[in-house]
């Protein structure tokens, strides 16, 4: 299996709901479900990662408070390089409502603060030589974000291929952020975005030719996925050929961080080598049971989900 690792944002999130109707100022209401469980991008697709007994190695940073000192315990001895930013971590309340939607407090908090330098010093680079890198929350990561450039060459240099997952801006996919991040996808080998995102970022209505008209603009070996929430996921492969699968309907409980979680297991078996579609059903299968599952669990370790797709 070829070497895993994730560089983003770990932050704490507290999920509260369902919420509704959304209250008024002033008030106070009753929720049903609570949970305080770490959270960001890149600490979602890492506990994903873990459950499924997968070997990875992550790059993150938190804050000088009691919260920091829980996120680095949460991950052991893999945190033992995380840089302590002199700030409080960043903290990001989730409130969810009856139809499965989210809304989102966060707090700056230490991710802008989290730099490549960093990063650098985190990793034994050759250890992760012909591995996956997934890059995730480049919209909260501020000085990271701003040398990308200085990363993805590092990552060439080590023969890293980077997945790429921005997720949402916070002042929205202006023309601004949408230029950035195609620029980014240039230097990319696979993209990992939602539907919503993808159209977007493209102007095409139609998922599947709104992944082509971002893979014409990526490598010619580059992957695109596009997560389509309850429809599945569909994806490019090296030479554009298209697949789809479907997701299971489930009793949906908590749909945050559902993409991280695809994100691991599409990764995780694109790095034992299977089948794009066999990727794509792992990603589903093992989201779809992070959603509908209290407390989360992320379902059969990756060598039964792998065992079970080459059947």
């Amino acid at each position: 299996m070829r070497p895993l690792a994730v560089i983003g944002n770990v932050n704490v999130d507290l999920i509260l709901g369902p919420a509704e109707p959304w209250p008024k100022a002033g008030t106070e209401i009753i929720v049903d479900h609570d949970e305080l469980r770490v959270g960001g991008c890149a600490g979602n697709s890492a506990l994903a990662w873990e459950s499924l007994g997968v070997d990875y190695e992550i790059a993150a940073n938190v804050g000088n408070d009691q919260f920091g000192t829980w996120l680095k315990e949460a991950f052991g001895a893999r945190s033992r390089y995380w840089p302590v930013e002199a700030v409080g971590s960043t903290l990001s309340v989730g409130i969810t409502h009856p139809d499965g939607e989210r809304t989102f407090f966060t707090t700056r908090g230490h991710l802008p603060l989290f730099n490549f330098e960093e990063v650098r010093a985190m990793f034994d680079w050759s250890r992760l030589r012909g591995g996956l890198a997934l890059l995730s929350g480049a919209f909260l990561t501020d000085a990271l974000t701003l040398a990308y450039d200085a990363f993805f060459d590092w990552a060439d240099a080590h023969d890293i291929a980077v997945a790429l997952d921005t997720g949402w801006p916070l002042e929205g996919w202006t023309e601004a952020n949408r230029l950035r991040t195609l620029g980014w996808l240039k230097r990319c080998h696979c993209a990992l975005f939602n539907e919503v995102e993808t159209t977007t970022l493209t102007g095409r209505s139609d998922p599947a030719e709104a992944a082509r008209g971002l893979k014409a603009g990526m490598p010619a070996d580059a992957i695109v996925v596009v997560k389509r929430g309850p429809h599945g996921a569909l994806a490019l492969d090296r030479d554009g050929k298209e697949f789809s699968v479907g997701a299971p309907h489930v009793a949906v409980i908590d749909t945050i961080g559902a993409g991280d979680v695809f994100n691991a297991g599409f990764l995780a078996a694109l790095a034992a080598d299977m089948p794009l579609e066999a990727c794509l059903r792992i990603g589903v299968t093992v989201a779809s049971e992070a959603i509908s599952t209290l407390p989360r669990s992320y379902g059969k370790p990756l060598s039964a989900l792998v065992e079970e797709a080459r059947q």
